[in-house]
C-alpha cells in the first residue's frame, strides 16, 4: 500500500498569535459598511508620481494615511472601554498593520505598528512600510518575543490578552488603535473582506474593478476599490460610522495627501 505524498513544516509563531487574537475579537458585537470608492484621481497621481520620480508610492500606505485623518476629524470611533467602562479617546491615531516580507528568502506576514499616522505624510508612512518589509520577523518587536509567548499554555495567554484589552494605554503600545488589513491587492475584480477584528476600527482593502460611471454627461470606465468598514457597535453607533465612511470616502477619492 502506497504512502500519501505529503510534506510537514513547522507552524508559525505568528499564526499563533493571530488565532489568539481571533478567540477575543469573536467576543465583540461588529456592524460593517461594505463600499466601492472611486480611485481614478488617486491612482492616475501614484502613476504620475512613478513616472516623475521613478518611486512608486504603497497605495495601501494612501489609504492608511486617508483612514487616519478621517479619524483624527472623529476619535470616538478609535475609543477603547477600559476595566471601569470608561472611553478612553487617543489623540494618535496609531495604525495596525499587516505586511509581508521577504527578507533572508522567507515569505512572512509581520504586524507593524504606523505610530502617529494622522501626522505624517502619505511619503513617511510608504517608506515606513516599505523599511519593515526589508526586516526579518526577528528584527520586529514582536518577533523577538513570539518563541517565549507560544510557549505558554493557550488558557493562559488568551486570559492575559483578555485582561490586557481592558486597559486601553497598554493595547495602544502592543495593538494600535486602527486596523488596516489587505485580502484583495494581489488579485482582480471586485470582492470584500469580512474581518474578525479586535480593534474598535478596522479597515479591509477588498479588489479594483472597472464600473462605467456617468461623469460630465459621458459614460465612462472608472477604477472602484472594495473596502470594507468595520466598527465595534459597543462603542461606536450608526451615524457616526456613517459620517466617518462619508469623510474617509472623501479623502480617498479626492487623493487626499497625494498632492502634498
Amino acid at each position: 500500500m502506497n504512502k500519501p505524498a505529503y510534506s510537514v513544516e513547522p507552524f508559525p509563531p505568528f499564526r499563533q498569535l493571530v488565532m489568539d487574537g481571533m478567540v477575543l475579537a469573536s467576543r465583540k458585537h461588529l456592524i460593517h459598511g461594505l463600499v466601492e470608492v472611486d480611485i481614478t484621481k488617486p491612482r492616475q497621481c501614484i502613476r504620475e508620481i512613478k513616472a516623475r520620480t521613478g518611486e512608486s508610492l504603497s497605495f495601501t500606505g494612501f489609504i492608511v494615511y486617508c483612514c487616519a485623518k478621517a479619524v483624527d476629524e472623529d476619535k470616538h470611533v478609535q475609543a477603547y472601554r477600559d476595566w471601569r467602562n470608561r472611553l478612553i479617546l487617543f489623540d494618535e491615531v496609531d495604525v495596525s498593520l499587516p505586511v509581508e516580507q521577504s527578507a533572508e528568502g522567507q515569505n512572512d506576514v509581520i504586524q507593524i505598528l504606523i505610530r502617529a499616522a494622522n501626522r505624517k505624510s502619505v511619503r513617511e508612512i510608504h517608506q515606513e512600510i516599505r523599511q519593515a518589509q526589508s526586516k526579518s520577523l526577528t528584527e520586529t518587536a514582536w518577533g523577538r518575543y513570539l518563541r517565549w509567548y507560544v510557549a505558554v499554555p493557550a488558557f493562559i495567554r488568551r486570559f492575559i490578552i483578555r485582561v490586557a484589552n481592558r486597559m486601553p494605554p497598554l493595547v495602544k503600545k502592543m495593538n494600535g488603535t486602527v486596523l488596516v488589513t489587505s485580502v484583495g491587492m494581489f488579485g482582480s475584480g471586485a470582492g470584500w473582506g469580512i474581518p474578525l477584528a479586535g480593534h474598535t476600527l478596522c479597515i479591509t482593502i477588498g479588489g479594483i474593478v472597472p464600473r462605467p460611471t456617468v461623469s460630465e454627461a459621458r459614460i465612462e470606465n472608472r477604477e472602484h476599490l472594495c473596502l470594507t468598514v468595520s466598527f465595534d457597535h459597543d462603542i461606536v453607533d450608526g451615524a457616526p460610522a456613517a459620517r466617518f465612511i462619508q469623510r474617509f470616502k472623501e479623502l480617498v477619492e479626492g487623493g487626499g495627501g497625494l498632492f502634498e
